[in-house]
C-alpha cells in the first residue's frame, strides 16, 4: 500500500487510516481480527477517540504490544485545560500506551470553539504541556467545516488537519463545505491532511440504516474505487476508513489498487455525484 508523508510530522502514513469508530460496539475478537488484517495489508496510521464507544478499550491490548509499529492518533472534545488533561491521561491509560504520536482537538466546528481552545486556560495549554512532557508528539485539529481550519492554521502551527472530502461535496461546493482553500493552505504550511467521509453518498433517508455509518455510503467496489481514488487524487495524505467494518475489505482493496485520476476523470466522477444530496449542504452540519 502506498505511503505518503504526513506533513511536517515526517511520518509516512498509509493512504488509508484505521478508523477507530468502526470498533464502537464490536467484540474484542472482531476488533483483533480487523487490526491484524489491516496491519498485514499495510495500514500503519490509526485514529481513535474516547467518544467512539469501546474503541479505545478494543485497541488497548494490541497497542500495548505494538504501538511503535504504527502511528497512533487520539482526540479530545474537551475545550478547557483541566478537562483536556484528564482526557489525555484517561486515553493513555485505556489505550495502554506511554504517548500519542498525534493528539487532536476533536469536532471544532465554529470559530468560537476554536478561540476557547486557544485561549488562556484553554485545552491547548494542556496539550502543549503534555507535549513538553513527551506524552504527545504532534498536535492536530478535526471537524467538518473547512473554513474553520483555514483560520485555525493562521492562529496556531498545527501539524495536521482532519476534515471531510468527497466527490459529492465537490459537486455541490459552497462556502461552508469547500475544502480546496484548506488543501492549498495545508500545502503551503506543510500540514498533514487526513480526510473523513471519502465514500459518502448522501445523508441517510428514513429510519432504516443498514450500515453503522453517519451517512449512507457508496457500497459497491466500483463506486468506492471512484470515491477513494478521487480523494487520494487531491494530494491528501490519508483517508480514514468508514465506521463499518463490512466496508473495509473494499476500501483496502481500492487503496491497494489506487491509481491517480487525471483532471478529466476527476470531472467525470464529480459529475456522476451531482445526483446525490451532499452531507453538508449549507451552514448546517446536517
Amino acid at each position: 500500500m502506498e505511503k505518503r508523508r504526513l506533513g511536517k510530522t515526517g511520518h509516512m502514513s498509509s493512504v488509508v487510516t484505521f478508523g477507530g469508530a468502526a470498533l464502537w460496539k464490536i467484540s474484542q475478537a472482531e476488533a483483533d481480527a480487523a487490526i491484524e488484517d489491516a496491519v498485514a495489508r499495510g495500514v500503519n496510521h490509526f485514529d481513535v477517540s474516547p467518544s467512539y464507544g469501546q474503541a479505545e478499550e478494543r485497541l488497548g491490548p494490541w497497542m500495548e504490544k505494538h504501538h511503535k509499529e504504527v502511528f497512533l492518533a487520539c482526540k479530545t472534545r474537551e475545550r478547557g485545560k483541566a478537562g483536556a488533561w484528564e482526557s489525555i491521561k484517561r486515553s493513555l491509560e485505556t489505550l495502554r500506551v506511554d504517548y500519542f504520536d498525534l493528539y487532536q482537538f476533536h469536532g471544532v466546528d465554529d470559530l468560537e470553539t476554536l478561540s476557547t481552545i486557544l485561549s488562556p486556560a484553554g485545552a491547548l495549554e494542556a496539550v502543549l504541556e503534555a507535549r513538553h512532557q513527551g506524552l504527545i508528539r504532534h498536535i492536530g485539529i478535526t471537524g467538518h467545516r473547512p473554513f474553520v481550519y483555514v483560520e485555525a492554521l493562521k492562529r496556531f502551527d498545527f501539524d495536521t488537519v482532519l476534515f471531510p472530502l468527497n466527490r459529492v461535496l465537490m459537486a455541490h461546493r459552497n462556502d461552508f463545505n469547500d475544502f480546496t482553500p484548506l488543501l492549498e493552505m495545508a500545502r503551503q504550511k506543510d500540514v498533514g491532511t487526513i480526510v473523513i467521509k471519502s465514500i459518502t453518498k448522501r445523508p441517510w433517508t428514513g429510519n432504516m440504516h443498514w450500515y453503522q455509518t453517519w451517512y449512507e455510503p457508496f457500497d459497491t467496489q466500483a463506486d468506492i474505487d471512484k470515491s477513494l481514488w478521487y480523494a487520494l487524487s487531491q494530494g491528501i495524505t490519508t483517508a480514514a476508513m468508514s465506521s463499518d467494518l463490512r466496508l473495509w475489505p473494499m476500501i483496502i482493496d481500492a487503496a491497494e489498487r489506487f491509481k491517480p485520476l487525471d483532471a478529466q476523470e476527476q470531472q467525470e466522477v464529480v459529475f456522476q455525484a451531482r445526483r446525490y444530496q451532499p452531507l453538508f449542504p449549507t451552514n448546517q452540519l446536517g
